[in-house]
């Protein structure tokens, strides 16, 4: 027994300095700065030929183009940025390909009339421009749903959910939403999945340089910082639980083809159901699950931050772009029952 409360104590205290450290860094301007200056990896590829290709055109890549950043894996999947790619390639490849996009968003609550007018107004403007998308809408308010006029080949559907009460379950159960809907529909229209928060706004162009069979995105705020700082859920009683991982993604977008998205979502649906038997709840909720299913089964393809910036970090010399951004948060207002 107290072998056991050593080892919760242990536990705790891991958490907790891994947990305050990330604090100080996201409230300092200074030790952003200095995290800024932190040397990165290389790509240890000398030619995109040798990575892992999710289309004959990723052999197209500039892996050299970016000195200053890590454009690929170790497991030869390519890190996508700015100035490495064609995008005129991939358009053309993608349109011949027929490819087709889903793209899933909830707007739950209040979120929807602070978030959701302006993140359809920018999608249709910034992305998969010229491919065929579809936008899935799951709300709890569908007569609510602002009516957004819409390019050619975009359609919108309105998926009515119920609200939960507390908002880390809307957050988590969004995994189940979102594998029953591509079971039902998705997978008869379109060939890829892109699931996304509401509270965001596109900026510039999110392409189909971005489509591949499984797709990570790099979290803005641990870019820089070393590994031991990602805060994983390290409660070993948990299914999300992990003690070392590749990166830190974030939950804001993930996607892929419809059978990876559907799988990936079935997962962290199961992960969690299993937490909740256990009266366990993941550090980070479904974004703690997602990292736990991406170090298992590798994404073919990693976005590198300017796919979701936040501008609060403040200049940063690799990120050129900025293709999503964060939107304000207003998390005291909008969480609240």
């Amino acid at each position: 027994m107290g072998h056991l409360q050593g080892m919760r104590s242990v536990f705790k205290c891991v958490l907790f300095v891994s947990i305050t450290l990330c604090a100080i860094y996201l409230i300092s301007p200074s030790v952003k700065l200095l995290i800024g200056f932190k040397p990165i990896e290389k790509c240890h590829l000398e030619s995109a030929k040798m990575l892992n290709l999710d289309s004959s055109v990723d052999a197209s890549l500039n892996l050299q183009s970016r000195p200053d950043v890590l454009t690929c894996t170790y497991w030869k999947a390519a890190i996508i940025w700015e100035g490495m790619f064609d995008p005129r390639l991939y358009d053309e490849m993608h349109k011949m390909k027929g490819s087709s996009v889903a793209l899933t968003v909830f707007a739950v609550g209040r979120y929807l009339d602070a978030y959701l007018h302006t993140f359809l107004n920018s999608a249709e403007q910034h992305f998969m421009v010229g491919l065929p998308v579809t936008y899935y809408v799951f709300t709890d308010m569908p007569e609510k749903v602002p009516n957004i006029k819409l390019s050619p080949l975009r359609s919108m559907k309105v998926i009515k959910v119920e609200k939960n009460s507390r908002w880390q379950d809307v957050s988590m159960m969004r995994m189940k939403s979102i594998s029953d809907v591509i079971e039902s529909d998705i997978r008869h229209h379109c060939t890829h999945v892109f699931c996304f928060d509401v509270d965001q706004v596109f900026t510039g162009r999110f392409g189909s340089e971005a489509l591949g069979d499984s797709v990570a995105l790099l979290h803005a705020h641990y870019y820089h910082l070393p590994k031991y700082l990602y805060t994983y859920d390290r409660n070993p009683n948990s299914k999300a639980y992990m003690e070392t991982g590749d990166f830190y993604y974030h939950a804001a977008l993930f996607g892929g083809s419809w059978k990876n998205v559907k799988a990936l979502t079935k997962a962290c649906y199961q992960g969690i159901m299993e937490d909740k038997q256990n009266n366990v709840e993941a550090l980070w909720h479904d974004e703690s699950h997602l990292n736990k299913y991406m170090l298992l089964h590798k994404p073919s393809r990693v976005l590198s931050p300017e796919y979701c910036w936040d501008t609060s970090i403040g200049f940063r010399r690799y990120i050129q772009v900025t293709r999503l951004l964060w939107a304000p948060k207003y998390y005291d207002t909008l969480r609240t029952p």
